[in-house]
């Protein structure tokens, strides 16, 4: 699949970096989403079975739900469509199928929205109100006019990397094989976004029965590293 060339200044793509970095303290590093629970139960075992996981997280759950709602919420911010950014905020937070993915979601957006300001970006929702992470990184983005593709591709790899390191740790995976695994799920992360951009309003959305089950069940699981 061809896609167009990312353009970005250097102010932008340095912007996008430490946005996407994985030290960022927004806790990413907490939550597993649910491969924990798959991993203890057997149905994860391998540096493959990692990848597929991985993989039909990429495209059928981030490319049909945080991508897409990634670029509304840049494109309301754009226009100064504050009701609209709402809308789409709360279609995030309503997207999140467990307990524990809506806390993950959360908990990252409260994480962010206190960063923010020391990053020079004042966050436009009040204290109170639940907040995806989605929609603080859409407006990290969009105020150092990174480009919403650009912002994508930078969103759906730190996810990627966060999701690897999970893998590292439970597996467990060496670090030659964890990033054996992140080479082979480069051509994903520009396919995943590719797909985000061709989907109208009513189908957005994932079903993904096997991951909302892990992330139930992790809730109970006996002994844990991550909290989601």
């Amino acid at each position: 699949m061809t896609t167009k060339p990312l353009e970005l200044n250097p102010m932008e793509l340095v912007k996008l970096m430490h946005l996407c970095s994985v030290s960022l303290p927004v806790g990413a590093y907490s939550f597993s989403q649910g491969m924990e629970y798959a991993i203890d139960a057997g149905w994860v075992k391998s540096t493959d079975q990692v990848h597929d996981w991985i993989e039909c997280q990429l495209l059928f759950n981030l490319a049909r739900v945080d991508l897409p709602l990634l670029a509304r919420c840049m494109a309301a911010l754009r226009q100064n469509d504050m009701p609209q950014l709402q809308q789409w905020n709360d279609y995030l937070i309503a997207c999140r199928e467990t307990r524990e993915l809506r806390m993950t979601d959360l908990a990252m957006g409260e994480a962010l929205k206190r960063l923010l300001p020391t990053l020079g970006v004042n966050p436009l929702f009040a204290k109170p109100e639940p907040v995806s992470f989605v929609t603080l990184f859409a407006q990290a983005c969009s105020e150092w006019n990174i480009s919403t593709p650009a912002a994508c591709m930078g969103f759906a790899w730190s996810w990627l990397e966060n999701q690897v390191a999970a893998a590292t740790k439970l597996v467990p995976l060496g670090q030659t094989q964890a990033q054996t695994l992140v080479a082979r799920l480069q051509a994903t992360v520009p396919e995943a976004v590719a797909l985000s951009t061709g989907l109208d309003d009513d189908q957005l959305g994932s079903c993904l029965p096997g991951l909302a089950m892990a992330s139930a069940l992790h809730e109970t699981q006996y002994s844990r590293l991550f909290r989601s």
